[in-house]
């Protein structure tokens, strides 16, 4: 149970309905059904699905092979592009992405199901041939320090474990996952899906992961660079941002991706405490994630508050409209301004109403109050600099971040990074595999040629 959480209300649902809840949001594509779909594309020429693709996967390749009874060399297609296509094709907003982009929603408002496509095609690999189509090269004897397993460091393990490196991983966690493992709602990949995919490109070999081991903590990154040939930083963001408010250590106030992280851990959902009245404050994709599983898991009244408009929340459209399908309130233009308690407890938040003036949050003077037992903190999480320090020379950031540029190389020889840490504008699962591959291959060629690391 999280500390900072009283025991609300726990087995609130019975287990049918627990079981119901969080059944996999998107149900998979059949045989006939993929076929079907994959028959409604156009397979342009120059395909704008593609370029609004981060990883680039050559979309309408991999629908011509489903559509020609080719589900394994569509998966092939898409994981040399993605690794993790199958997580992504579950994760990814691809409503904001390729599906945005796709000339059938041009002309229709009905794009190609691309990200179910991609699941069949992924899932039909992973299943029936139960291992991956990519072979290690021959060993190079370099060694290659990755610090993280999350997408990121997953992505570029993997590609660097194709060009014949011998990578450690070193994982805060005592899973590898990152984010798909403890970070996402877990009705977006049930059936320890996220394990199965580590497990997957593991398979490929000359890939070792030391759990436990928190850069800064039990790591230095001083050392991995004395150690390793290259290092590469995907350790993701272990900070939360505060609400600064007076009473944030109260039982009842929690940090969202805490509790979504125990929740994707935990062996039954019934022993889950939630609030009868939760209230969420943030505009993100954690924000919705979290409100929406507070209101599977039973709570009565569930409201997400975000201080800026609607247009302007992280979550897509189709995220918010899944909250409110559920029954989720989402408010928007406010600001948290003070925790209320009764005999020592939560009672209620109160909010301050908000409004732009030339790009500037300013708040108005009104105010309104919530009452609430739980309230998440779902505001954004930071890099810990401090996790970064013990090495001669300093690692440079821009924006909180760490600097990198187009090759995902930071300021420090040697030292790459991507995901979440890094200063790339996107935080996305694809994204993040984007990085991985892309500081991949610019550590092989600086590897494979020794004047390229200096």
């Amino acid at each position: 149970m999280p500390s900072h959480l009283p025991d609300i209300a726990s087995g609130r649902l019975s287990p049918d309905e627990y079981a119901a809840n969080f059944l996999d949001i998107h149900p998979p594509l059949d045989h006939h059904q993929a076929v079907v779909e994959a028959d409604r594309c156009y397979f342009c020429y120059d395909a704008p699905c593609v370029k609004a693709c981060p990883t680039s996967i050559d979309i309408p390749l991999f629908i011509r092979q489903i559509l020609t009874d080719n589900p394994e060399g569509s998966a092939e297609t898409i994981l040399s592009q993605n690794i993790l296509g199958g997580m992504c094709a579950r994760v990814c907003p691809t409503e904001t992405l390729c599906e945005e982009a796709c000339v059938r929603e041009e002309a229709e408002g009905k794009p190609v199901k691309i990200g179910l496509l991609q699941r069949y095609a992924t899932d039909v690999l992973m299943e029936e041939r139960g291992e991956q189509p990519f072979a290690r090269a021959p060993s190079t004897g370099k060694r290659v320090a990755v610090v993280g397993a999350g997408p990121a460091g997953l992505a570029a393990a993997h590609r660097l474990a194709m060009h014949g490196h011998d990578v450690v991983i070193y994982d805060a966690r005592p899973k590898a996952g990152g984010l798909n493992e403890y970070g996402i709602a877990a009705y977006k990949a049930p059936d320890d899906f996220a394990q199965k995919e580590v497990d997957f490109v593991l398979s490929i070999g000359g890939i070792a992961v030391e759990h436990g081991k928190a850069i800064g903590r039990d790591v230095s990154l001083a050392e991995l660079r004395g150690s390793f040939d290259a290092v590469f930083l995907g350790m993701g963001l272990a900070g939360v941002n505060a609400l600064g408010l007076d009473g944030e250590d109260l039982a009842g106030v929690a940090d969202a991706v805490d509790y979504i992280a125990e929740l994707r851990q935990a062996a039954d959902l019934s022993t889950l405490p939630v609030g009868a009245r939760v209230v969420v404050v943030g505009g993100g994709m954690t924000a919705i994630d979290v409100a929406v599983q507070s209101k599977r898991l039973g709570a009565r009244e569930v409201t997400v508050v975000y201080r800026r408009g609607q247009e302007k929340m992280g979550a897509s459209e189709y995220e918010q409209d899944l909250a409110q399908t559920d029954g989720v309130v989402i408010r928007h233009n406010a600001r948290p301004k003070r925790l209320l308690t009764e005999a020592g407890r939560l009672a209620a938040i109160e909010f301050e109403e908000t409004r732009d003036e030339g790009g500037r949050l300013v708040g108005t003077g009104a105010t309104f109050t919530l009452a609430a037992d739980t309230v998440f903190k779902a505001i954004g999480q930071t890099l810990v600099p401090a996790a970064l320090n013990g090495s001669a020379e300093t690692i440079a950031l821009d924006g909180g971040k760490i600097r990198v540029d187009e090759e995902r190389r930071t300021t420090l020889p040697g030292v790459w990074a991507g995901g979440d840490c890094a200063a790339t504008g996107e935080d996305l699962t694809v994204a993040a595999v984007a990085d991985g591959r892309i500081a991949a291959e610019s550590i092989h060629l600086a590897l494979s040629t020794p004047s390229v690391a200096a």
